[in-house]
């Protein structure tokens, strides 16, 4: 619910921030940027955010450097994996978006193919309503495929030969068909056929992302990434020449680790935000 969310922002931004330089054992004045994201996402939220980051960069002095969100997830990587450089191939995967990524820099990017309807997270959510699992729906329909077979024939979607697009809306509704016309079918079979049919589609656009740019590193980003038969899927393909990168669990989910790396990456090559930095909520990467 969206303006419960931006009012428990607002009420907890402050004690998260103090706790955050306890801990890190700083004050404001060591810290050398604020990087707020400012989309995409709930513009509500975002607000907070955005004008919270404004209001200390500006009592302090301090550099102000807006941060899309997505480049955040790709920028996990580069804290689990120091040593990862562009260019590389990045899989994003999150209940708003699923996307190929070409990472020609750190700042600097090609979206090859995106969603034309659901994100994989959102498919993965409605499918754990559906069985009864709830919310949030992805972990829990991980957990519960490891208890079952991948024995159920469920659609993919294709477009032209050239596009690396994705579509989810049908297999989703193929699920919901399922469950509601044979109500015996074993939970955690649907499950199990539902994370490898999307899991397929993932590596089969990917291979085609990686015959068209004969880039071979790929990284996986967003909280989709944490999946552990996706993550499993995509290990295996390093037997073909393919390098895999993929975050630490805790930094897959929306987190503030990733926003700094990013913020840090945008901030070094001087790009700089002012007092007009507005939320952007379907801020393009």
């Amino acid at each position: 619910m969206p303006e419960i969310a931006s009012r428990n922002h607002i009420e907890a931004i402050s004690r998260v921030m103090d706790k955050a330089l306890k801990d890190a054992n700083v004050t404001i004045k060591d810290i050398d940027a604020i990087t707020p994201t400012y989309g995409p996402g709930l513009v509500g939220t975002l607000l907070v955010g955005v004008s919270y980051a404004k209001a200390l960069a500006f009592a302090n002095d301090i550099p102000l450097v807006g941060v899309n969100h997505i480049q955040g997830h790709i920028a996990a990587n580069y804290i689990t994996y120091p040593d990862l450089k562009p260019p590389f191939l990045c899989v994003m995967m999150s209940g708003g978006n699923t996307q190929i990524i070409y990472v020609r820099d750190y700042t600097e990017f090609d979206v090859l193919g995106k969603t034309r309807d659901d994100a994989i997270g959102e498919a993965f959510d409605k499918v754990a309503r559906v069985v009864g699992l709830g919310y949030p729906g992805g972990p829990k329909v991980d957990k519960l495929a490891q208890e079952g077979e991948a024995n159920i024939s469920l659609p993919k979607t294709h477009f032209e030969d050239n596009s690396l697009d994705f579509s989810f809306s049908g297999i989703k509704t193929a699920v919901i068909n399922l469950h509601h016309k044979s109500p015996n079918i074993n939970p955690a079979d649907l499950c199990a056929s539902f994370q490898r049919t999307v899991t397929e589609t993932l590596i089969e656009n990917v291979e085609k992302a990686i015959d068209k740019t004969g880039i071979k590193v790929i990284a996986l980003a967003g909280g989709v990434s944490s999946n552990s038969y996706i993550r499993k899927e995509f290990i295996k393909k390093e037997a073909n020449g393919i390098k895999v990168y993929m975050p630490d669990l805790k930094l897959c989910t929306d987190n503030a680790a990733m926003i700094a790396s990013a913020g840090y990456y945008n901030y070094i090559i001087g790009n700089r935000n002012y007092l007009n930095l507005n939320a952007i909520p379907n801020l393009k990467l």
